[in-house]
């Protein structure tokens, strides 16, 4: 029976185009989509676009259009990132689309039926930039003397009718949660800082704005929007046809894996978790925060020019070689820096040296010295045995890394196996062994095939066209790349095609000067 696994992205905010680290996220999330499908799960893949909230109403005002047709174009922008990536989300929802809005209402009945919701007027420090509201004991002294907000975002002193939420009696269960699941957050670094702030003391929080009216009504008073965090992290349910329970996405509840940006870590972790207790809903699984990325060595700002649309990467280095990239460079959960000469050499020495080549150098020996037919698996030595047991455990071990949100060192994992197969075919020289011993030939050659084939199966999930072209040319039929097809062996004799290079060397241009 196939496991139900449900992962999201955060909806990405459109008051701004698309970035790297939006790209990070995505890709993230994808891979464990992927993963989760080769293994035969019923996954679920949810992305989309958070578009209500005052930035939103004043970034169109500057732009001289309605809202909701800046929200359009930029949601637009969001999904053209995600299908340059190669995302393959099931769904892409907008918190404009009226079963957002019918779901989020909802959630807000749910809560203040359960009396954890109640009328009030809030006065106190407002971010904009974060949406958020922060405490006098929160402001940090800004470089002109200015108190701003721990972000570095300017603040405003706010007061106006609001409702609340009783943020503050859900302190002690939070706290207990954390303890009793100690997978909930990911990673330490930020499960520490969350347990801390929440060990701090929690207040009450305001989840209604009357001052501008682009938002989701709040049910029963037109007078107040809802908090675009309450209605944002609505879309988690909202995707699932929420408050219908007997739909057939219901199933999906509770999220196995929610991913986010480090930035939105506390509204992830304290809020919705205390939203979802007010309405008696079961909790997500995981939520696990990526770090940030800087452009060599320097914080991305419109102000220095050095904002990275990932598909431009892509137009220069090729898809595959970005999301390896991305997810190869820094373990998963860290910050990360996009470095040209990284990027490079992360492509000319793992993809296009260690990966590339042995798959060229295995497949012509195949063409060259049998025909370009799959040899049959025969006798095998100690050797051959030990690197194939390797191979053996490659989804196990994979699994086991994916279910910690630890991407990387699961590429770590294959990188290991590519590197024990490079020592192989060295150590072996099945291109002498054609006049000495052809038949071991044939055996060494189909070791590392068949070695292969679980390398490029398990990588899919990180590069999925470059993979798809390798295991064509393993002569890996469509219904033989699972991660359960790899228990059988692929029958000898069959014809592999032409072998063909899968990742070229990048060569940098000479500079004209």
């Amino acid at each position: 029976m196939t496991r139900p696994f449900y992962v999201t992205t955060p909806i990405y905010y459109v008051n701004g185009a698309p970035h790297i680290g939006h790209a990070y996220t995505s890709v993230a999330a994808d891979v464990l989509a992927r993963f989760h499908r080769l293994a035969g799960d019923d996954v679920f893949f949810l992305t989309g676009t958070d578009e209500h909230g005052q930035k939103v109403e004043q970034a169109a005002q500057a732009a001289g259009v309605e809202p909701k047709a800046f929200a359009d174009r930029v949601s637009d922008d969001f999904r053209s990132m995600a299908d340059a990536m190669a995302i393959s989300y099931d769904d892409f929802i907008r918190t404009t689309e009226p079963r957002h809005i019918k779901g989020a209402q909802a959630l807000w009945q749910k809560v203040a039926e359960n009396d954890a919701i109640y009328l009030g007027a809030y006065e106190g420090w407002y971010a904009l930039r974060d949406e958020c509201f922060y405490g006098e004991d929160e402001l940090i002294d800004g470089p002109d003397g200015q108190k701003v907000a721990p972000t570095g975002a300017p603040v405003e002193w706010v007061k106006e009718p609001s409702y609340f939420f009783r943020l503050s009696a859900f302190q002690d269960r939070l706290l207990a949660h954390y303890e009793a699941n100690p997978d909930f957050l990911g990673p330490h670094g930020m499960k520490r800082e969350i347990v801390s702030f929440v060990k701090q003391g929690l207040r009450d929080l305001s989840i209604s704005r009357t001052s501008f009216n682009w938002g989701i009504p709040v049910p029963g008073d037109a007078a107040h929007v809802m908090y675009v965090w309450f209605d944002a992290l609505a879309n988690y349910l909202s995707a699932l046809d929420y408050p219908d329970t007997s739909a057939p996405r219901a199933r999906f509840w509770p999220a196995s894996q929610h991913l986010v940006g480090k930035d939105i870590a506390r509204f992830h972790a304290i809020y919705w978790p205390a939203f979802l207790m007010a309405a008696g809903i079961e909790l997500p699984k995981k939520i696990f925060a990526n770090g940030w990325w800087t452009v060599e060595g320097q914080k991305m700002s419109k102000s220095l020019g050095n904002v990275v649309d990932p598909r431009d990467l892509v137009q220069e280095f090729g898809l595959d070689t970005v999301r390896f990239f991305l997810l190869r460079e820094v373990p998963f959960g860290g910050d990360s820096d996009l470095s040209r000469k990284s990027l490079i050499m992360r492509n000319n020495i793992e993809l296009a040296n260690d990966l590339g080549n042995l798959a060229q150098r295995t497949l012509s020996l195949v063409a060259r010295n049998c025909g370009g037919i799959l040899p049959e698996r025969r006798t095998l030595t100690e050797e051959d045995t030990h690197l194939l047991n390797h191979v053996a455990v490659l989804p196990e071990l994979m699994a086991s890394q994916m279910d910690r949100c630890a991407l990387t060192d699961a590429l770590e994992d294959v990188w290991k196996i590519i590197r024990a197969c490079n020592a192989y075919i060295d150590h072996q020289a099945p291109w002498a062994l054609k006049k000495t011993d052809p038949e071991r030939m044939s055996d060494v050659l189909r070791v590392l095939v068949d070695a292969l084939r679980g390398i490029a199966t398990m990588l899919q999930p990180y590069m999925p066209q470059s993979m798809d072209r390798m295991l064509t040319q393993l002569g890996v039929a469509e219904e033989e790349r699972t991660f359960a097809a790899l228990e059988t062996p692929l029958p000898g004799g069959r014809q592999l095609p032409a072998p063909q290079g899968i990742f070229p060397r990048y060569v940098e241009a000479a500079d004209p000067a």
